[in-house]
């Protein structure tokens, strides 16, 4: 497994890139971006080593099915730089724009497949949006479209105040854990969450607030009708953060003539990180495939 460490600079920002490849020259050529959401970085999201419990790094399984896979942390995460602004979906479109110039130049791929979650599946359809020549397919993994109806989205709303007035908040052990038990508990197993935990906290112990203000204030924040890329929307059973209703109708105007939608059996909102994260994983591979 080749597993590098690149940088994107958007202006002063610099942003820490992560790649793994099987070989040199993956036979899938273009590469699959996957892209984080408002409270877990890049790597403890899609490359987590867990203790006793194999198999948990979304990046290694594809990567050694011949993919070139990346991860970014955004503006405000993990290894980036901190800044003052509070990391909203806007700044994270300008991200993967300073992101996507690092890989084709460093893969010679112009365009490229993309995978979001939460947030990050945000991040990805205005991305896809706003830079439909870079985008060959997209994944919205535990996406929101409106908002309407969403219990998550309810319960976050009562810190609005809290978000407005700070581009921080801060995030403990029991807070981690809480992404993976509010919505069905038993669906992620103890050691993933301890160790996605001390992975993020290894960072520090506050994220921005950027994201959760626009979950909380502004959706719609994207236009499926704008969205020209093959596109698969997946739902966890138990996903809190959108209705169904929600989700089929966001699909029902993407205009695209290829396009999915899974919801999977058993699990919640971490997808990635589920006891049964493999069917999402599996739905991935066989939509880029």
């Amino acid at each position: 497994m080749i597993a590098e460490e690149h940088w994107a600079s958007k202006g002063p920002v610099s942003l820490f890139m992560w790649r793994k490849r099987k070989t040199a020259s993956p036979r899938n050529r273009t590469p699959i971006v996957l892209v984080h959401g408002s409270s877990t970085s890049a790597i403890p999201t899609f490359d987590l080593q867990v203790p006793g419990q194999p198999d948990y790094s979304f990046m290694e399984w594809l990567a050694e099915r011949d993919f070139d896979v990346w991860a970014m942390d955004h503006e405000g995460y993990g290894r980036s730089t901190i800044t003052a602004g509070n990391s909203d979906i806007a700044c994270g479109v300008e991200d993967l724009k300073a992101a996507t110039e690092v890989i084709a130049r460093e893969s010679g791929s112009e365009r490229m497949h993309f995978y979001g979650l939460s947030s990050g599946a945000l991040r990805v359809a205005a991305f896809a949006q706003a830079a439909p020549e870079r985008v060959e397919r997209i994944i919205l993994d535990a996406f929101v479209w409106t908002g309407e109806g969403s219990p998550t989205l309810a319960k976050r709303k009562e810190g609005v105040e809290q978000f407005r007035a700070n581009n921080r908040r801060p995030i403990d052990h029991a807070f981690i854990r809480s992404i993976f038990t509010r919505d069905e508990p038993g669906t992620t197993h103890p050691a993933v969450m301890e160790a996605c935990a001390e992975s993020q906290l290894s960072f520090g112990d506050s994220v921005p607030t950027g994201t959760y203000l626009d979950m909380t204030t502004k959706l719609p924040l994207v236009d499926p009708t704008k969205i020209p890329a093959s596109t698969m929307i997946v739902r966890g059973e138990h996903d809190g953060i959108a209705t169904v209703e929600d989700l089929l109708e966001f699909f029902r105007l993407l205009p695209t003539g290829d396009k999915r939608f899974a919801i999977l059996p058993g699990v919640a909102h971490c997808t990635p990180l589920g006891v049964n994260r493999k069917l999402m994983w599996e739905a991935v591979l066989n939509f880029v495939s």
